[in-house]
């Protein structure tokens, strides 16, 4: 059995937390997968040996920390040894979690977290998948930093736990961005935890479901969109710069097609098809959901189709329009909206949100065929995207005001 096997330990030091010192960590390969522990050591780089995997020099403290991770090694693959003494499989997850004491019987938040992820993988969207990571990253801080530990039991998950979980998010000092998290990011990352958690309990790695007594609360937010004359200013606005008139074609023809970023850069020719009605559409899936979307192409969406069918970079890709990240494409949207004189925080899915509020839903527009158009599957999610707006409103009371007038009229003359 042990043939069948490969297993490694390697040393390697870097850097953390933004220390001058590095860290010194034990990484685990068995079969190609890997696992890394970090030993709680510091070295100076310039004593570092990447090669030899150690410490060099004469220093006292540098010959001791040889001899521990001397040790270490030889620890590491007793336990390995002793895995397959005791008829498992090892997995570098299992030697790992031997090391630092977690050597009950059952599954781990690591272990979850790689299944999840195993199984889903090619079923969800980068996206989505990447909202996951963030999750586990999230998770593995969270342990470090109140249980200072790098995995734990999923049977240790309790109300607490999550409540803990919850309060760590909530005070969490960004690195990565200026602001904190808010409720609802706190919200989205304790519902991807527990649909992993749950999994778990589907696989009857724990007994009971933790979450049984925790309630998700999302707030309710306002989404922004675009009144008629800004979308219009955005329109007739000239654009020197090709890569701001590539922007702003891009926004306006998510403003009247109701694609999202990904699903408008990975538009391609052989999804736009004539109708039995003569006009063309765009029959899809959305990239995130896999819902399929059957959306008629207005004339300001065709004609930006049209702009772009001989340009080479679309051409190059298979494209209807060049491709642009989502990154690059809101930076510029920025400056779109100080050229056009517009104060509002103009992002590519604002575009989603005028499609589903002003140019469908306030030009009468049933919501049922906004819904499909956006690709949802419940009516529920079209309206926290649509709002009615207040000259629809208006205009639908005075056409009530007419009704009631001809009413009143034709009542008179039948008394007469």
């Amino acid at each position: 059995m042990e043939s069948m096997q490969s297993f490694g330990i390697q040393f390697v030091a870097r850097a953390s937390g933004g220390a001058e010192n590095l860290v010194v960590y034990a990484r685990i390969t068995v079969n190609g997968s890997r696992s890394e522990v970090s030993l709680k050591q510091r070295v100076e780089p310039a004593d570092w040996n990447p090669v030899a995997e150690k410490v060099s020099g004469r220093k006292k403290e540098n010959k001791e920390l040889n001899q521990f991770l001397e040790k270490v090694r030889s620890r590491l693959s007793n336990i390995y040894r002793e895995l397959l003494v005791e008829g498992e499989l090892p997995t570098a997850s299992m030697v790992k979690n031997y090391f630092l004491g977690i050597d009950e019987a059952g599954n781990t938040i690591q272990d979850a977290f790689d299944y999840h992820r195993k199984i889903v993988e090619n079923d969800i969207s980068k996206n989505t998948l990447h909202h996951y990571k963030t999750t586990e990253k999230y998770v593995m801080e969270f342990l470090l930093a109140c249980y200072k530990t790098e995995n734990i039991l999923l049977r240790k998950i309790n109300y607490k736990f999550i409540t803990d979980f919850e309060y760590f998010l909530r005070t969490r000092k960004p690195v990565d961005h200026q602001k904190p998290m808010q409720n609802n990011g706190v919200m989205k990352h304790i519902e991807r935890f527990r649909v992993v958690v749950r999994l778990a309990l589907k696989l009857d790695w724990i007994k009971t479901d933790p979450f049984r007594s925790y309630q998700i609360k999302f707030k309710k937010v306002e989404r922004g969109f675009l009144e008629a004359d800004e979308l219009l200013k955005i329109e007739e606005t000239e654009f020197k710069l090709p890569r701001l008139a590539l922007a702003r074609d891009l926004f306006v023809f998510s403003c009247y097609t109701g694609l999202s970023y990904i699903d408008t850069v990975q538009l391609k020719p052989e999804e736009i098809h004539l109708g039995t009605d003569g006009n063309y559409w765009i029959i899809s899936s959305r990239q995130k959901t896999g819902v399929s979307m059957r959306i008629p192409i207005l004339p300001k969406a065709w004609e930006l189709i049209q702009k772009y069918t001989d340009n080479p970079r679309s051409k190059f890709n298979g494209t209807i329009f060049p491709v642009i990240s989502n990154q690059k494409l809101n930076s510029y949207l920025k400056e779109v909206a100080d050229l056009c004189d517009i104060s509002k925080n103009l992002t590519y899915h604002l575009a989603r949100h005028t499609f589903a509020t002003t140019v469908t839903l306030s030009n009468g527009v049933p919501i049922e065929s906004v819904s499909k158009m956006l690709g949802h599957t419940s009516i529920k999610t079209t309206q926290i995207y649509a709002r009615i707006v207040d000259s629809k409103l208006s205009d639908d009371m005075n056409f009530l005001k007419l009704k009631l007038e001809e009413q009143k009229d034709s009542s008179l003359k039948r008394t007469v």
